[in-house]
């Protein structure tokens, strides 16, 4: 064959300089043979001369061989343009090449010819192209739809995720007719002022692979991810999620952020399918809008106090009342996260009304001002408040103390201290006056009498076991009003 590649390349050159210029046609759309036109004359002297008639075939102004039917070449063409036409419905696709035939009479053919051969470079030279518009970011192709029709769309899809049809149709109204006054925004209104891409897209034409031509669908997710497919990684046994992140060069930050519900403490489990892709949006779509809210404006508080009253009381000299503003914003997003809001106009619809407390500062010994201190010298405690043994215990038990010694939890006067016998063993109550009443119960020994006055923190009596008690600890309970409540609710 490169012998007859030789032979007849000097073929060309010696007679195909004059006729190929005169034949050569591009076959985008159809293949045309060009061929030698002969008289009648020369149709009957190849005749007579026994003459056959080669073809000698030039692909893109190439040769790549000879052929004794040119209509074998000319069928191949034509079938892979069918092929093609049906395979991308569609699109506007073509062959990206030019065949171009030089006839050369010659004696004997079957020599000479090499058709085999030049149907499969054929083959292998028959490439697909598709009519195509790009979308161009920053002077560079980064997709291809079928038309501009479908590049229109593809931005305005982008669009519509953000905003709605009217919106965008009132921000292009507005560009169109500059004049057009923006409307004030009113309570609980949100006015749209401009929507845009983060970079600007044009579109060119072009002919591309037609498996590279994407649907308007695919162009967004591509524009909005970076990529049509996010990789996957499936969790195997051993794996966490910082190793997985250094695997897939992402910090465990990004990963997280790229899987919704994982979190630092999350137990992986093999099989588990992560996202480790991290986008990168070829363009954002940017929002400005205003928007008007109602905003509470808190009220202030006063406390003033006041000697006649006892320590621990209180009282409402005016009440507190909410104020109310009425903000316009001016608001950007970027992919529906807010960047940036500004307040551009703020007003005051109802002023605020401040709280004005009064509290109590005169200090009596037996009344307490309803702070609780701890009653015994640090322990824990070994008992809640709550059923136990299928009975109320009321109270907190505290055990282990640094010493034994028990204190009021606040100031107040004695009422009870002895013994009833009601399994409490020797106990004491303090009323401390303002509503609050404690018992502390199981003493060895009882250091105050009723109707004596006590100090927050004095001592009343000595930790012990008496009554029905199973080691040494104090028993604490604490009444408000009447209703017993959870001491540690009260205590330190």
């Amino acid at each position: 064959m490169n012998n007859l590649k030789h032979r007849l390349s000097n073929l060309a050159g010696k007679t195909s300089r004059e006729m190929k210029p005169a034949i050569k046609k591009s076959i985008m759309a159809a293949v045309t043979v060009a061929a030698l036109s002969f008289g009648a004359g020369n149709a009957a002297l190849a005749a007579d001369s026994e003459l056959t008639t080669l073809y000698h075939v030039y692909v893109n102004d190439k040769f790549i061989g000879t052929v004794a039917d040119k209509a074998q070449v000319e069928q191949l063409v034509e079938d892979k343009l069918t092929s093609v036409k049906k395979e991308y419905a569609d699109l506007d696709v073509e062959l990206g090449l030019d065949v171009t035939f030089i006839p050369e009479q010659v004696f004997s053919s079957a020599a000479n010819a090499n058709t085999s051969e030049v149907i499969e470079v054929l083959k292998d030279e028959m490439t697909v192209q598709a009519e195509a518009t790009a979308l161009v970011i920053a002077d560079q192709p980064v997709a291809y739809v079928k038309d501009a029709e479908a590049a229109r769309e593809v931005l305005k899809t982008l669009m519509l995720e953000h905003v709605t049809e009217d919106e965008l149709a009132e921000v292009e109204s507005r560009k169109v007719s500059t004049n057009l006054p923006v409307p004030e925004v009113k309570e609980n209104e949100t006015r749209i002022l401009d929507v845009y891409l983060t970079k600007e897209v044009s579109n060119s034409e072009e002919k591309v692979n037609p498996e590279k031509v994407l649907s308007v669908q695919e162009a967004v997710q591509f524009l909005k991810k970076g990529t049509l497919e996010e990789q996957k990684y499936q969790v195997k046994e051993g794996d966490v999620l910082g190793s997985i992140a250094n695997d897939h060069n992402l910090t465990l930050a990004q990963l997280l952020s790229l899987n919704a519900g994982f979190d630092d403490n999350t137990v992986l489990k093999p099989g588990q399918e992560l996202n480790v892709t991290v986008l990168k949006p070829f363009v954002e779509v940017v929002v400005n809008r205003q928007v008007y809210e109602h905003k509470e404006v808190p009220f202030e508080r006063e406390v003033k106090e006041d000697s006649s009253m006892f320590k621990g009381d209180t009282k409402t000299q005016q009440e507190g009342k909410v104020g109310m503003n009425g903000i316009t914003y001016s608001v950007s997003e970027q992919n529906g996260r807010v960047t940036k809001k500004e307040v551009i106009n703020e007003t005051v619809l109802e002023e605020p009304v401040k709280e004005i407390i009064v509290k109590g500062t005169k200090v009596v010994p037996s009344r307490g001002d309803g702070t609780f201190v701890w009653p015994t010298n640090g322990g824990y405690v070994s008992s809640r408040q709550g059923y136990r043994w299928s009975k109320m215990h009321k109270g907190i038990d505290i055990a282990r103390p640094s010493n034994y010694t028990i204190k009021a939890a606040d100031n107040g006067k004695v009422v009870y201290a002895g013994n009833k016998g009601d399994g409490y063993g020797n106990k004491i109550i303090i009323d401390h006056q303002n509503g609050y009443r404690t018992m502390y119960a199981h003493l060895a020994s009882i250091s105050v009498s009723v109707g004596q006055s006590v100090s927050s923190g004095s001592k009343i009596g000595v930790m012990g076991r008496t009554g029905n008690s199973t080691g040494i600890h104090l028993h604490f309970e604490v009444y408000q009003n009447g209703r017993i409540i959870d001491p540690m609710s009260k205590l330190p």
